[in-house]
């Protein structure tokens, strides 16, 4: 049986080992100086903490003799001063580390999903990569850092507070060994399921974000079909989830520092009792119980830093896998890397077409079916090149390809008769503007959304293509004008599609995408975002993907696509635009299914 992408696998995590805290330590790795400085400051903050019992003792020693009490209150202040002034520092560096750990995986992370494949980054719900980097983080900031040291420090603190008792009375500290004894093979059989439910909740967390967030997209569809409650009770499953497996944690660990607590507890009755029977005796003197004493409150500290930091520690390696996982993701450069590039060639000539793809096929994953199959395809340097077809025809994957979104599983592309894998993405981007079907708007202002290109653009050329799109006389109006922070629900479709299509636009590519551009704008707009498109054909390419016929009516040639490519040794026919223009290319494309058609626009005489 497969478990459903995304969901929790029904299986325990697994404990603690090597390998898995080598995950964790990676992302401490860099700051192991720091750490270590951290450590030394943790350990003599403790060495001074344990010493303040044995002073003690010195205290109430000089009150039963004729000695000074001077120097051993002085000694109390000391400790007292240095010791907080030490850990003052520890705590502090310890959390500066702990913000940097976080920043660098986050860092690493935005770094990652921007320069991933686009089928790398769409397998997953964005919900659910935005809370790796949100969520998951966090758990790294303890960690990675704190518990690392408070593991160590608590180990030594305790080893060091049991060898004091020994000192002190041997009798005492075997009562007191055997309270901690018991109380550390109950952490050892709980601690286990602690990290379990945490990284259970964790995982429904994740879900819970890629459901929310793909709910707030699709809002407007959610209320037109009344489905809030229905929606919200999907959505909260997850959360109710994650809430099953915190709570089931909180109680282990409720648990485990009741009996911690319990356990100390008991040993210090038990101290009290023989302690006061040892004095009674005259083996163990009044000052020594009382140290002894002190060392037994005290002995709850380790205890409880040691617990905290192994919940932590099992928490934040369940968080630092999730965070490595996202290493996976298939960058573009690892991609570039696998094609060995080709010496630069000599610049192109006039008549070689600026794109061509040659028998081009292409599947969206090992098993699919080819979305295009065999597609030959002729762009040249200027004109207006229009792709038609019905919904799944294919017209989307040729721009995936064309922008190397999507790698083709067959046959080539080639810009300026060089194939593409003699091009970085980054290169071939350069050429090429694109316009989304859904246009969505990157966050920022308006002059952020224009500038995405080409940041390097004077306000007189923002000015120019807003007026190109007929949007120059709104933002005008607008009280921040250009910088007017723009979000998805402050513009209509149509609004997106110009600030789009204006952005492609100022960028001036050899090669302008447009899919479905005009698809929102009503008549008049869409006329002036026609006359835009004709005078950017006249000086380079403009391919377009199109549903509507008077989208394509001025094109210089239309090519039909249906069912992911055409049969091959298919003709070019012509025909006149008064024949194209009263016709139906439904009916046309019907007619010429699973064959290429192309319509030169060259009149007939």
């Amino acid at each position: 049986m497969t478990v459903p992408e995304g969901a929790s696998p029904a299986v325990s995590s697994p404990p603690v080992s090597v390998p898995r805290l080598r995950i964790l330590w990676s992302f401490a790795r860099p700051y192991r100086r720091a750490l270590a400085l951290a450590l030394v400051l943790a350990l003599v903050g403790s060495g001074m903490g344990l010493a303040t019992p044995m002073v003690t003792k010195g205290v109430l020693d000089a009150l039963g003799g004729s000695d000074s009490l001077r120097v051993p209150l002085l000694a109390l202040l000391f400790l007292l001063v240095v010791g907080s002034a030490v850990t003052y520092w520890q705590w502090t560096l310890i959390g500066a580390l702990g913000e940097r750990v976080v920043l660098r995986a986050r860092e690493s992370m935005v770094r990652r999903f921007l320069r991933a494949t686009v089928p790398a980054v769409t397998r997953r719900p964005p919900g659910e990569l935005v809370t790796r980097v949100t969520s998951d983080t966090v758990l790294l900031h303890q960690a990675a850092t704190g518990a690392p040291v408070g593991l160590i420090n608590a180990v030594v603190m305790l080893l060091g507070t049991l060898v004091l008792m020994g000192v002190l009375d041997l009798v005492l500290l075997a009562t007191v060994v055997a309270a901690v004894a018991v109380v550390g093979v109950l952490f050892a059989v709980l601690m286990p399921g602690i990290a379990t439910a945490q990284r259970h909740a964790q995982d429904h967390l994740g879900r819970l974000g890629g459901n929310l967030e793909g709910a707030l997209r699709a809002i407007r569809t959610v209320k037109a079909g009344q489905a809030e409650d229905r929606t919200a009770e999907r959505i909260v499953a997850d959360a109710r989830t994650s809430a099953e497996h915190g709570i089931r944690a909180v109680r282990r660990e409720a648990l485990a520092w009741t009996i911690a607590g319990s356990g100390i507890q008991l040993a210090i009755i038990l101290v009290l009792g023989v302690g006061a029977w040892r004095v009674s005796e005259g083996a163990l003197e009044v000052s020594s119980l009382i140290a002894f004493l002190l060392y037994a409150f005290g002995l709850m500290e380790p205890i409880s830093e040691l617990g905290q930091n192994v919940t932590a520690l099992q928490s934040g390696i369940a968080a630092a896998e999730r965070i490595r996982e996202t290493e996976d993701l298939r960058t573009e450069e690892a991609q570039g890397r696998a094609v060995r590039r080709a010496p630069v060639r000599e610049a192109a000539r006039p008549d070689t077409p600026v794109l061509e793809l040659r028998a081009v096929t292409a599947t969206y994953g090992p098993d699919a079916e080819p979305a295009v199959r065999g597609v030959d395809l002729v762009i040249p340097r200027r004109g207006h090149t229009a792709i038609v077809g019905p919904s799944g025809a294919g017209k989307t994957t040729l721009f995936s390809l064309v922008l190397r979104f999507l790698e083709p599983t067959g046959g080539e592309l080639l810009l300026d008769g060089r194939p593409y894998g003699d091009h970085t993405h980054d290169e071939i981007r350069s050429r090429l503007a694109y316009v989304e079907q859904d246009t969505p708007i990157v966050p920022g202002t308006i002059r952020d959304n224009l500038l995405l290109a080409r940041p390097d653009a004077t306000d007189a050329e923002l000015r120019r293509v807003l007026g190109e799109v007929r949007l120059a006389e709104k933002i005008d109006a607008l009280d921040d004008g250009l910088d007017t922070a723009l979000f998805g629900t402050a513009v209509s479709g149509g609004e997106r599609q110009r600030v789009a299509l204006a952005r492609a636009l100022l960028r001036a590519p050899d090669v302008l995408l447009l899919d479905e551009a005009t698809a929102q704008l009503d008549g008049l707009t869409e006329a002036a975002v026609q006359s835009c498109v004709r005078a950017r054909a006249e000086t380079g390419a403009v391919v377009t993907i199109a549903h509507r016929l008077s989208t394509v009516i001025d094109a210089d040639t239309i090519v039909v696509l249906d069912g992911g490519g055409y049969a091959p040794g298919a003709a070019t026919t012509s025909c006149s635009p008064r024949t194209r223009c009263t016709g139906n290319w439904w009916r046309l494309c019907a007619s010429v299914r699973n064959r290429p058609f192309a319509v030169d626009r060259t009149p007939q005489v």
